[in-house]
């Protein structure tokens, strides 16, 4: 099978997603402040920019994600949105809710 150049950004963009991951689990406090300093800016970066891509329109129906032009669906968030609120706040992979409890020190 051959490689598409879609295929190699995807395995490298989930490689570095997953180095992220693991140094931010495994590193010692200074790998995690420097991943925060730098990363964490271009990672915000990277989902406003997938965001704006689904910013929905004055219907509240996704622009991108709408499959059909007359659609009568009722507006509802699109699934980049639906996916980005989950993954954000649910907090799944985060042991004992400790994703709010830094967001509230922050703040």
């Amino acid at each position: 099978m051959s490689t598409t150049v879609f295929s190699q950004l995807d395995r490298s963009l989930r490689e570095h997603l997953a180095t992220l991951v693991r140094l931010a689990s495994t590193g010692d406090d200074e790998t995690a402040v420097e991943l925060a300093r730098c990363e964490l800016p271009r990672v915000v970066t990277a989902v406003k920019a997938l965001l704006d891509e689904h910013t929905p329109d004055e219907h509240g129906r996704c622009p991108t994600c709408r499959t059909r032009r007359w659609s009568r669906r009722l507006p509802s968030p699109c699934r980049a949105y639906l996916g980005a609120q989950l993954a954000l706040t649910a907090g799944g992979d985060e042991p004992s809710g400790n994703h709010r409890k830094h967001l509230r020190r922050v703040g």
